[in-house]
């Protein structure tokens, strides 16, 4: 089955322990000194427990495998890395609290329902039934036959064993939450009964245009500190940056267009214009070695071709050449090389990989490999039946599910190019050996059938690209803003950013290990971010970065620096300056109540310019005229009928209101219904809530910063 060989492939899978949000946690910024003293390995600990430097590498390298299957960047993963170690340590911690053990007996019986199992068929018979011994098996057998597999494999149990402690931890947990008949008769009450109230709003907006407040750094801390579980922070850096990218001008463009010309027309300097773009006997070669862009063997279809060709291509002639046109950054001239029937071919194969080759986990030789897949060819030509059986040793996964089919493909499918040629240049019912970088493949041509036309073409292309003069203009241009804003304040190095149109932005809080900054993510961002966090660094501390290949230019600013605790005041601004300014905006509002000392609602209304209005509330739907209002809901039933209330502060505005009389209307749903809802939904919150708990009651040390850092060193 490849089971192991399998398991590395969607490695992806065993990123997670469970699908829960993840949480930010804390960095210590002890001295490395004081730490590392002994043990320079220990990257960190989880109330006590290390967090070794193997263990992160390891999850580190499932996240990059996961990242380079799904075609994504990787970048930042070593945040993620930790993220995920810590949040497993915590629940192995909790299982082992609760008494609960993972025996090898429970593992075993377990692993059925891993996802990287349980979503896979191939590991089950016809008959729906698990395929445990022949997964044991083969494990055993990779002790010997496959040592690096084998290493992987017991590498990832881990992740699998804290996939299974999650489970069994909440499904213990959980089981216990349930619903008495008395909270669902209240909940019931809640959802039925309907409070008839009269109120006067005080609305935040409209009361600031004439009241105005501002909101000081002290006023954020002030919050902060009322909310120190919320407000938690991780070492951070609050970075600003202008950016000075080498944009290519006017003289580089034509430059471009000046060279791309002459390959077309006059050809290389090497072939003193003897061979050009139009006159060479071989295009693919003349690409390589001329163009920004490498060659293309496939047929493409027409919605795969350039828009500037899109109307031309079908009625144009062998060898004609179109161009030079613009695509993006480049100057291009294409020429067509071939056009043809773009014909689906159904077929099946064998794979025979070896050492080395792509996405291999093979421990043969490639003359083996060859020598495997001449054999067992000549053994399918004899008997065509014989290749079901042949299928057993292919190192394809779920080759034998499968029977060896890759489906319908065409030239311009995402397949190796020597499959391709083989499916092209070989008729229904061939059977043959081709090679591709996976290694051999035995493949049999099983169906064919005519298609759209397809096209083969060669674009010679060329980058517009800032010149040397433009590069440095661009040197200039940094180095001149860098030196009149060195010594300056944050807000004179924006304002001088601003002034003169330099892209500008500011991070308010980057993590050590994030590895982009936002709105750049260039190949320098980590480089800037190492240079923020180093121990000598100051704020207003400013320097100036190259991007390679581009020329562009990064001058950073240091802000701000932000060490464990609660979170810098100005870092989250943003985030909190409309809450805490409605606060300030409530605490004059009801001052003002309270001093006018009203006896009904048209006195308050009169007071602040509004009006008295009317609705109906309720606590379970707590909605005030589209405002989402819980306080005012519960204010409408605790208040006595027809009294005026006290001043609410809610969260659009402040409210006085006079409860006229409550209605009840019974919508439908028995106890028992309530009851099961509301146990379900409680069980589905706990998971979230408890791993929260968890880590906000935890002792987390980070020591990944001083490890870096001195290992830098």
């Amino acid at each position: 089955m490849a089971i192991l060989g399998e398991i590395r492939k969607r490695s992806w899978l065993l990123v997670g322990v469970i699908a829960l949000a993840l949480f930010a946690f804390l960095v210590n910024p002890d001295t490395i000194d004081k730490v590392f003293g002994k043990n320079p390995n220990i990257l960190g600990k989880v109330n006590g427990e290390e967090i070794t430097r193997d263990e992160f590498n390891d999850q580190l390298f499932i996240l990059q495998q996961q990242a380079q299957q799904q075609g994504q960047p990787a970048k930042g993963l070593e945040e993620q890395a930790w993220q995920l170690l810590v949040q497993s340590k915590l629940i192995k911690q909790q299982f082992e609290k609760m008494g609960l053990k993972l025996t090898d007996d429970v593992f075993w019986s377990q692993l059925q329902y891993d996802p990287i199992f349980a979503q896979n068929q191939q590991y089950f018979d016809e008959k729906g039934n698990f395929k445990l011994q022949e997964i044991k098996s083969e494990i055993e057998k990779a002790q010997t036959s496959n040592p690096e597999n084998y290493g992987f494999w017991l590498k990832n149990r881990k992740a699998i064993e804290y996939r299974m402690m999650a489970r069994m931890l909440f499904s213990n947990v959980t089981a216990g939450i349930t619903t008495s008949k008395k909270e669902a008769e209240l909940m019931m009450k809640f959802r039925d009964e309907m409070a008839n109230i009269d109120f006067v709003k005080v609305d935040y907006l409209e009361f600031s245009k004439k009241n105005n407040v501002k909101v000081t750094t002290q006023d954020l801390a002030d919050y902060i500190k009322q909310h120190p579980t919320r407000f938690k922070a991780t070492a951070s850096r609050n970075i600003a940056y202008a950016y000075f990218p080498a944009t290519p001008s006017a003289q580089d463009d034509a430059a471009t267009l000046n060279e791309i010309n002459k390959l077309y027309l006059k050809g290389t300097d090497a072939s003193n214009g003897a061979e050009n773009f139009q006159n060479t006997k071989n295009d693919s070669m003349f690409v390589e070695l001329n163009s920004d862009v490498p060659f293309i063997p496939q047929y493409v279809s027409l919605n795969q071709i350039p828009q500037e060709l899109k109307g031309k291509i079908a009625t144009a002639a062998i060898g004609q050449t179109f161009g030079p046109y613009k695509e993006q950054n480049l100057y291009v001239v294409s020429k067509l090389l071939d056009k043809k029937a773009s014909d689906s071919t159904l077929s099946k194969h064998i794979l025979i990989a070896y050492k080395g080759a792509e996405r291999s986990t093979a421990t043969r030789t490639k003359e083996a490999a060859k020598k495997t897949a001449d054999s067992l060819l000549a053994v399918i030509k004899a008997d065509p039946a014989k290749f079901a059986q042949g299928l057993k040793l292919s190192d394809e996964p779920n080759a034998v599910e499968r029977n060896g089919s890759v489906g319908w493909t065409t030239p311009s499918s995402p397949f190796a190019p020597g499959y391709l040629k083989f499916l092209a240049d070989n008729a229904k019912g061939t059977t043959g050996l081709a090679e591709t970088s996976f290694g051999y493949h035995i493949i049999n041509v099983e169906d064919k059938k005519s298609g759209s036309m397809a096209y083969k073409i060669a674009h010679l292309a060329k980058n517009i690209k800032a010149s040397d003069k433009t590069e440095n203009k661009v040197l200039t241009q940094a180095t001149r803003f860098i030196q009149q804003t060195e010594g300056k304040s944050f807000n004179q190095f924006k304002n001088l950013a601003e002034k003169n149109k330099y892209i500008f932005n500011n991070a308010k809080a980057v993590g050590r290990f994030q590895g982009t900054l936002p709105g750049l993510n260039t190949d320098k961002d980590a480089d800037v971010i190492t240079w923020a966090f180093d121990k000598k660094r100051e704020i207003g501390d400013t320097d100036i970065f190259t991007v390679e290949g581009s020329g562009d230019r990064i001058v950073a600013y240091v802000v701000g620096k932000q060490d464990e605790g609660l979170a810098d005041p100005e870092t989250v601004r943003d985030q909190i300056e409309p809450i805490v300014k409605n606060k300030l905006l409530a605490k004059k509002i009801v001052e003002k109540i309270n001093a006018g000392k009203y006896t009904s609602l048209d006195q308050a209304a009169k007071a602040f310019g509004t009006s008295k209005a009317s609705a109906t509330v309720n606590l379970f739907n707590p909605g005030v005229n589209g405002a989402m209002e819980p306080k005012v809901a519960g204010a409408a039933f605790g208040v006595a009928a027809n009294k005026l209330s006290q001043p609410i502060e809610g969260m659009t505005g402040v409210y006085l209101l006079v409860k006229k009389s409550v209605t009840t209307n019974k919508l439908p749903g028995d106890i028992k219904q309530i009851v099961q809802a509301i146990t379900q939904q409680n069980s589905q919150q706990f998971t979230g809530a408890l791993l929260k708990s968890l880590q906000d009651n935890a002792t987390i040390k980070d020591y990944r910063i001083e490890v870096w850092d001195k290992a830098q060193k």
